[in-house]
Parts: C-alpha cells; structure tokens; sequence
C-alpha cells in the first residue's frame, strides 16, 4: 500500500471512530404509539396527490356537485380572476352561483397549490391558467392589512372561519404562501408581498413586545384584539417562522430580531398554548434556528407542546394515540378528548411540514419522528373512504362522489351525529353539514381542502424494500434552507435489525453519511447500497459526493462547503 492512500485510509478511519452516537430524545406522546401500527398499510400519498389536482381541478368534470373548481371575476384586491375551490363537497355557500362566487378558502386553494407542487406540478403553466399567481387575491390590500388572509375580502368572510376574528386563520395563510414563494421566486409581485407580510408581522411583533395573548390583531389598526375565541398565544410561532423564511430570503437583521422576539415569547408561556396548526411550526424553527444561529430555544418544550393534548383553551388539542376496535388510529392531530378523539386530515398532513425536516437541525429526534410519522402515515389512508371499512364511516353509499380523491374531513371515536353514534370508532365524518344546518348535504362531510393538502406527505413519503420502513426526505417541505445534499430519514419499527436498500442519486457518485452516528455508512456509490438499521432505532443518511472535501465549524461538518451535520459530536 502506497503512502497516500495509506494516508487516506487512516483519515478516513480516524473519523469513522471519531464521533459519538447522537443521543436519541422521547416525545412522551409517541412513546405510547405502536412501534409497529395495525393494519399496515402505507398507500401512495405521491399518486393520490397527483390525482386530486388532476380531477379536482378539471372544470369540466361531470357529477353531483362536481366541478369543484370555478373562477371569481370580482377582481379583488388584483385585477384579475381568481380559482375557486370548494371547501368541502357541495357547501351551498359557495361555487360561481353563490355570494357573488366570491367565497372560497385560502387554505383550500393555496394548499392545494403547494401540495401539488410539492409533488412536481407546476401550477404556473396549467391548462393555459397561472393558478400561482391566482394567489395574490388573497393579499388584502383593499382592507389595509396588507397579509394573505383566508378570503380575498371582508364581505363574504364571516360566513366561514377565521378572518379578523381568529388568529390563526389570519397567519396560516401567510405560512402557506411563503412556502408557495419558495417554489416560485420569480412569480411577479410576489416578492412584494412577502416583503409587506414580513414587514406587518415584525411591526406586530413590536407592538405586542412579548404579549401573544390576544385572540387576534388586527393588522390594519396594528393593534392587538381579545373577543369570544381562545387567546393563541401560538400565533407567535407562525409570526417567527414567517419571519424567519423572510430573513433567509431577504437577509435582513431586523427580521432574524423580530424571528428570534416572537420565538421567544412562544418559549416563555408556563402553559400549553396550542391552538390550532401552528405549534409544530415553533418546534420546527426552535431547532432550525438553534442550529443555524447558535441560540438555545427549549425545541423539547414545544415539541411536547404538539403533541401531548395538554393545552387549556383548546382542550386536548394534539396528536391522538390509541387502537380503536382493533384498528390503530394513533399519530392524526386534532381532539384528544372530543367524543372520545377526533383527528382531522388537513392538522395531519400539515404537522409533517415541519416536524420531518426539523430533523435536519436536530437528529436526536430522529426516532421519535420516524415512528410519529409511521403511525401518522398508515392512520391517514382511513380518512379515505376506499380504505376506510363502511361500517367505520357516515356515508359510505355516497364515497362515489369523492372520486377517490376527496377525504372525509376527520376521523372520530364516536361520531357526534346523533344518527351515526352507534357505529364503531374510528367513524370517518366531517363537519360540513353543521355549516350550514338543514341546508348543507350529507356529502359535505368530504374535506376538500384538507384533501388538498396530501401533497405535502406525498413530497415526503417514499417505501423502501422493507415494508414498514419509509423513506422520509427531509428536504421536501425544509423551505428556505441553505444549500444541501439530498437527505432522508429511514425508522426501524421492528425489535430486530433490518437492512435498508438505499439507492443513490442518478448520475451521481456519493458517499452515505449517517447523522445520527456520525459515520459514513458506504462509499463510492453509484447506484445502491445497503444499511444496517438496529430495532427500533432510526438512521438520517446525507448523500454526500464521494470526492468531497471535509472540512469544520465549530460543531458542524461540511463537505464543500455545505453543511451536513449541524451537531457532529467528536469523542472527547
């Protein structure tokens, strides 16, 4: 052997036993999941999300109540037309013949939007319509507050959720269309309007100086309100992850300041404070930013936030775990405690936006996830009445209507339908009908919106060779972040070891890194390799260029200059 490459050998050995194993940290609330959920089943949430856009946006679909898209000429806000999506099958509220057809959600239509594009589809260049830039009517400038909000206007807002009244629906949408922006960065005006966004939601974050504890602001007035619904303290961490995305984008201080305040008064509540979707957010960015910016935020803290069903207001609000006549329904978010607990589509698809690329910052969550996802992943296909069994569901004579596509809204223990509480739990359901009571139709139980959001597990979700272990890319929805190589996370729910193939990016010569051990599991790969994953343990592989150069920052590694392990753990 050759000096140089005994050189090389020795290097290379030197870091293979150089680092320490990366202690793993429990989510209580995921320790009482099944390691192994039953029935399993992971369907292909790629395929559905595909489908949906495909079906749901077809303007000349034929059935009852389809189409479900149609267009809004009243040119709010922006002189243009804008899609109208259905918020659940059938709402009588909504479609071109009602209210001027101008009622129709954000969270339908931008979710929709980013879900398919998460899945490859660029909704820019679809059917001669550019159903990115439809999105701007939602940017309220006609009303002075100049965010995305859940309508394009005041006049039809109070007929649904949310809109002034209800923080949450106030912020979510400005989540969603950061996301949206980070796909399409040369979208016309949207620059503009993620500046504003941004610049309202530092301002608001001055003005209320720590204080989240309203029920929401109002960002005309910059002045913070308190009514009839929950304080939402939670709505800081969706003003800090916004803020956040905006100093990445636009590198400006004083929104890193306004990021690092909002996160800070999350942090400093002595109670649960979650609300609705926004926790798993304040996680996210906790160990986002810790890694990134040096700091200390308790990710631990807000992590047991979402999931573990504590909070006050919102009573039970969280991750659900438990088996309901045999069929394990754990990892959905919702109601704990509503009639026994009641999971919706939409809060499960969304808490997978943060909480799988948060392991990027922090692989020392890296089990806990894998195995929240499993459980989540494999409970979700029984929102869908093709897999849900009929004697589990509300209406399984009408699931025709949902053309394989359209989800029940949520999922319940026993429904709260006088007519259907003696079906056993899970009983598949939906709200709808309670809209508009003696007027919506059974068939509104189908969520459209919520099935819009599929897209974003279908960006996510990928089987391996062995059933049970998925591959999760950790990239999909980590929007906004620094350059990186592909990255996945793979858990072993099984109580022996299993041996994952992992095939390597095409074209590509890569080395297999693994975060957790701080080790390279393979080399030179070209097409595939196999690694070892221990029972019930997880492991968080970067694909890394096999001639990269490796180099360290404090307790960072990267190759070339671009970070693969933000807490390389070097023995002492």
């Amino acid at each position: 052997m050759n000096t140089i490459l005994k050189t090389a050998v020795c290097l290379l050995l030197i870091h293979l036993n150089a680092t320490a194993q990366v202690k793993q940290q429990n989510i209580p609330r995921v320790d009482q999941m099944p390691n192994l959920p039953q029935p399993l089943k992971i369907i292909d949430y790629k395929k559905l999300a595909l489908d949906f856009d495909k079906t749901v946006y077809d303007f000349n679909a034929k059935g009852k109540f389809w189409p479900m898209v149609w267009m809004d000429d009243s040119k709010k806000n922006y002189p243009q037309d804008v899609v109208g999506l259905y918020t659940a099958v059938g709402d009588v509220r909504q479609g071109p013949n009602h209210n001027t057809g101008m009622f129709h959600e954000a969270l339908a239509t931008m979710g929709a939007t980013l879900g398919a594009t998460l899945v490859g589809i660029d909704k820019n260049k679809q059917q001669n319509l550019n159903y990115v830039a439809m999105l701007k009517n939602y940017f309220n400038k006609e009303t002075n507050w100049n965010i995305m909000m859940n309508n394009t206007c005041p006049e039809v807002a109070l007929l649904g959720g949310g809109y002034g009244r209800d923080w949450w629906y106030d912020v979510y949408p400005n989540l969603l269309f950061y996301s949206v922006y980070d796909k399409y960065p040369n979208e016309p005006g949207f620059t503009e309007i993620a500046k504003s966004i941004a610049d309202k939601f530092y301002e608001a974050d001055v003005i209320l100086n720590g204080n989240y504890d309203y029920s929401y602001f109002d960002y005309n007035k910059m002045k913070p309100m308190t009514n009839n619904i929950c304080t939402q303290p939670d709505a800081a961490a969706g003003h800090a992850w916004v803020l956040y995305m905006a100093y990445k984008k636009f590198g400006d201080s004083k929104y890193l300041k306004g990021a690092k305040s909002a996160l800070a008064a999350l942090e400093s509540q002595s109670k649960n404070p979650t609300y609705e979707v926004l926790m798993p957010f304040g996680a996210y960015l906790a160990a986002r930013i810790n890694a990134e910016e040096g700091v200390k935020y308790d990710t631990n803290k807000m992590l047991a936030w979402t999931f573990d069903g504590t909070p006050i207001c919102r009573e039970g609000w969280g991750s659900l775990v438990g088996n309901w006549n045999g069929i394990d329904i754990s990892g959905i978010f919702g109601s704990t405690v509503d009639h026994g607990g009641y999971g919706f589509l939409m809060n499960t698809y969304d808490a997978a936006w943060p909480l799988v690329p948060m392991i990027r910052y922090d692989q020392s969550y890296a089990t806990a996830i894998g195995k929240w996802m499993l459980n989540a992943a494999n409970a979700s296909r029984f929102f869908y009445p093709q897999y849900m069994p009929n004697d589990h569901e509300t209406i399984p004579e009408l699931a025709d209507v949902s053309k394989g596509v359209i989800g029940y809204e949520g999922m319940i223990r026993q429904s709260s339908y006088k007519e259907y509480e003696n079906l056993k739990g899970p009983v598949a359901q939906g709200d709808g009908p309670l809209w508009v009571l003696g007027e919506n139709p059974k068939e509104s139980q189908f969520s459209v919106y919520g099935s819009g959001h599929v897209g974003i597990f279908g960006s996510i979700i990928k089987p391996t060779n062995v059933t049970g272990i998925l591959q999760l890319d950790l990239l999909a929805t980590d929007f906004f972040h620094d350059k990186a190589y592909p990255s996945y996370l793979y858990y072993n729910p099984y109580t022996e070891s299993k041996t994952v193939t992992i095939k390597a990016p095409k074209g590509q010569k890569v080395d297999l890194y693994n975060t957790i051990t701080g080790t390279f599991t393979a080399k030179d790969v070209t097409s595939s390799s196999k690694i070892k994953i221990e029972a019930l343990s997880s492991a968080v592989i970067v694909c890394i260029p096999s001639d990269g150069k490796i180099t360290y920052q404090d307790n960072k590694m990267l190759v070339n200059g671009i970070i693969v392990d933000y807490k390389f753990q070097p023995k002492k």
